[in-house]
């Protein structure tokens, strides 16, 4: 079982780091929101991110 979800879970865990990180949110935040309220982050999250990829240094 754990095989077959392990990227999912290891996805969770990446994505609750980033946000916790990129956007200052406590773990607690990021449990007790909403599915939608977390979809936006995560969106914010991924534009964030690529934005971050193309700039140059």
């Amino acid at each position: 079982m754990f095989a077959e979800n392990g990227g999912e879970l290891i996805d969770y865990y990446k994505t609750n780091f980033l946000l916790q990180k990129k956007h200052n949110f406590s773990l607690s935040e990021i449990e007790n929101m909403v599915p939608f309220e977390r979809e936006i982050y995560i969106m914010l999250l991924l534009e964030l991110l690529e934005k971050e990829k193309n700039t140059p240094k």
